[in-house]
């Protein structure tokens, strides 16, 4: 059960198809219609759909051929990430408006503790209402809120009522909505995990709660002491102003597959001058560069080189890039995607402060 010493209010906001629906702010002739973000009809894989495109079963992360079978009127639409930084600055201003402890999980989502706050509201539901009020009067956009004592909850709660929602799971109602929630709707369990437990006979949280933590960490290792907790309503992380950055990286899918040295090189240039710049633009530096590749069957393969001391160095990184291409050997197919990504980042440590009891 939750310790109510250290219960907190928090807040997690997450925009409404957040790409797609910028691209239809933006150009009028869009709105309303089935659009797609990213790829192309013939290639590429969708980053965004909008509900329009949803209904028809388009997702993020499918393929576009697929997407197009599916919606045949849907309208692809060329990332603009830059405008979708900016709007995203904009509605970050108006989180940090409430109050510092703002932890963005993205472009478009972020969790805010508001225990304490600037502008010394006592309800985290007022507060959730006037943020998204705001986001649309200054922003023109739409957002969906969830309200909690977790995060877990909170984030749960924010997809309870998409688009356009506002949903509360107070502390009193949280062992009661836990104990009816499916497994495979628990943020941090995928797809394969929830089979295992249904095939075991787990299916809802009132299963989950029938275990022991220990034999919840026999089961399914680290990750059952975090469902212990979870199903508990017992999720003590704090909200984080400043996250450490895990890896920073940068790819690209052709419209054409790659077939030789000469291309391989020519492409994988382009995106290490866009690492290079979000390298910088970060301050840190990496030790780990790993170097993605997915062939025109689809199949990824990734090479990974540790370094012996933290760089930024652009000639040292590169260095390795070539020398991953080539290692074990050049690619041994037609190439549609590559991408290059650097983790193992020097930490940057991050302040924390702990919260107190308030009535919601």
């Amino acid at each position: 059960m939750f310790t109510s010493m250290k219960q907190r209010k928090i807040i997690h906001v997450d925009m409404d198809a957040f790409f797609t629906s910028v691209e239809q702010m933006d150009r009028a002739e869009l709105r309303g219609k089935p659009i797609a973000v990213g790829g192309s009809r013939e290639r590429g894989v969708v980053a965004a759909a909008s509900y329009e495109a949803r209904k028809f079963g388009v997702h993020s992360a499918q393929p576009s051929s697929i997407a197009a079978r599916k919606c045949p009127d849907l309208i692809f639409v060329k990332p603009r990430f830059d405008r979708y930084k900016e709007v995203s600055s904009q509605i970050m201003d108006i989180f940090k408006s409430f109050t510092d402890l703002v932890e963005p999980l993205s472009l478009d989502e972020a969790y805010l503790d508001v225990t304490y706050n600037k502008r010394e509201l006592k309800s985290a539901i007022k507060i959730a209402m006037l943020l998204r009020k705001e986001i649309k009067e200054k922003v023109g956009l739409t957002a969906s809120a969830g309200v909690s004592f977790n995060k877990f909850l909170a984030k749960t709660a924010s997809d309870l009522h998409k688009p356009d929602g506002l949903s509360v799971i107070l502390p009193d109602q949280a062992i009661d909505f836990m104990r009816k929630m499916e497994v495979k709707d628990f943020h941090g369990i995928g797809k394969r995990t929830a089979e295992k437990m249904n095939a075991e006979g787990i299916y809802t949280g009132e299963d989950l709660m029938g275990f022991s933590k220990l034999e919840l960490m026999k089961k399914y290792g680290k990750a059952g002491k975090h469902f212990y907790h979870i199903v508990q309503a017992d999720d003590q992380r704090e909200v984080k102003a400043n996250r450490i950055r895990k890896s920073i990286g940068a790819e690209q899918t052709f419209s054409k597959d790659l077939e030789s040295k000469e291309e391989y090189v020519e492409e994988l240039r382009d995106i290490f001058k866009v690492l290079m710049e979000r390298l910088k633009k970060s301050g840190r530096k990496a030790k780990t560069l790993t170097l993605k590749i997915k062939y025109h069957n689809f199949i990824q393969r990734t090479r990974s080189q540790t370094l012996t001391n933290y760089t930024n160095d652009a000639a040292v990184l590169w260095e390795e890039v070539i020398h991953l291409l080539h290692t074990p050997n050049d690619p041994e197919k037609a190439v549609r995607l590559f991408g290059i990504s650097l983790s193992n980042l020097d930490l940057v440590e991050s302040d924390e402060r702990g919260q107190l009891t308030i009535d919601f």
